[in-house]
């Protein structure tokens, strides 16, 4: 009997698998034959028919109409209903949630930010999670996942984040317990950083096919996700490519982590709203404005040449491109996208990253890895938090649709 079960369970893995590959190649390539589809899977014909009529039936894929084939030999077209499910993303950044509906593709459809969030209003803002994303569902049944971008180090098999510099009230909340069953569609929760990474995985046209992407956060925290030959980097607990609490000062500025000199303590926006305070004249009335908007408005200033802001988003920047080092150090990837508010520094910040990292990396790493800005029209931990659901539907559909 137990090898029976045995035996079931592997084939039923295996259908999953082969189910999982043929939606991921209408993905990633458009509409295909069925014959393409198997001779790029190396599957059987008869496999192909089988499954895809299962994913016809479920209405996850349809067909297209004729194609033309090889030796002029007319086939019918498949595709990915992309444009006929929808995707919740939920982005939690300490003072700022924000909430957003895409398509499979990550076109984003609806976009929201919801009230400041401060340490005593933790509580109203998951309350207010909770009725948005009910309406939004209510709303449109063609919703079929919710992904959720929390702030790292995130402890994923528990549920929270085990460190949340400058609001620790976010410590208290257990993302599974309160998310992971509360609504009528399933939900996934992600690292911010590493859903960042996802979105450029799957919805940046320069990156998706690479394999080796590390997406660097630099906002309200710092955080970094990884992709390492197609996979991401997790660790033990999921508190892997933590690099915000990466010490660059070991007798520098204390962290709410029990570390010293950590990375975001120097180039997160929290860090550079201290910074106009501490100044009082770069930014006037900055000690009464929020993180973002502070930061924005030192971006503004630099962009329309104040020499001032200009100095302080170069020392920002320097932060970040030794941030950058490790990165190239640790994982030697072959992009770096910086993402997030503090990227909305643009050319001047990411001409000192790269000038930076030029006086202190291997050469040879160096030549060899790309540093840009993210482009995602959507803040790519939002969009990430729907390309994490994304990456579950592609990856398990008899979760969302009876395939078998």
């Amino acid at each position: 009997m137990a090898t029976n079960t045995t035996h079931a369970t592997s084939q039923a893995s295996v259908s999953e698998s082969n189910r999982s590959r043929i939606v991921k190649h209408l993905y990633h390539n458009g509409i295909s034959s069925r014959a393409q589809i198997a001779k790029a899977l190396e599957l059987t014909p008869a496999a192909i028919t089988k499954i895809t009529a299962r994913l016809i039936e479920a209405g996850m894929i349809e067909e297209t109409g004729d194609l033309e084939g090889s030796k002029n030999r007319r086939s019918i077209g498949l595709k990915l209903n992309t444009t006929h499910f929808r995707i919740i993303g939920i982005k939690f950044a300490r003072s700022l949630v924000q909430i957003g509906v895409f398509d499979l593709c990550g076109n984003t459809l609806s976009f929201e930010n919801l009230p400041t969030v401060c340490d005593n209003t933790i509580n109203d803002s998951i309350v207010t999670i909770h009725q948005r994303v009910e309406q939004l569902l209510d709303n449109d049944p063609s919703i079929v996942a919710i992904g959720m971008a929390v702030p790292g180090p995130y402890l994923r098999n528990v549920g929270r984040t085990a460190v949340v510099s400058n609001m620790q009230g976010w410590r208290k909340i257990n993302f599974i317990d309160e998310f992971a069953t509360a609504f009528r569609v399933p939900v996934f929760i992600e690292q911010d950083a590493r859903a960042g990474t996802l979105a450029h995985y799957l919805f940046d046209p320069s990156v998706h096919a690479d394999d080796n992407l590390a997406y660097y956060l630099v906002g309200e925290g710092v955080g970094l996700g990884v992709i390492d030959n197609g996979r991401l980097i997790n660790g033990f607990l999921g508190a892997a490519t933590e690099i915000g609490h990466i010490s660059i000062d070991v007798n520098g500025r204390p962290c709410d982590c029990g570390n010293v000199g950590c990375l975001e303590r120097y180039c997160s926006t929290p860090a550079i709203h201290d910074t106009l305070i501490a100044d009082g004249t770069v930014v006037p009335g900055a000690a009464d404005m929020t993180h973002t908007e502070a930061a924005r408005a030192l971006f503004a200033k630099a962009g329309d040449g104040d020499e001032a802001a200009i100095a302080i988003v170069r020392e920002v920047a320097r932060y970040v491109g030794y941030g950058c080092v490790t990165i190239f150090n640790g994982y030697n990837p072959e992009h770096i996208i910086i993402g997030d508010i503090v990227s909305e520094a643009g050319p001047i910040l990411l001409d000192e990253v790269r000038a930076t990292v030029a006086e202190r990396a291997i050469p040879e790493i160096n030549a060899s890895t790309s540093i840009s800005l993210s482009t995602l029209s959507a803040d790519a931990a939002v969009s990430g938090a729907a390309a994490v659901a994304v990456t579950q539907f592609l990856e398990h559909p008899s979760v969302f649709f009876d395939v078998s």
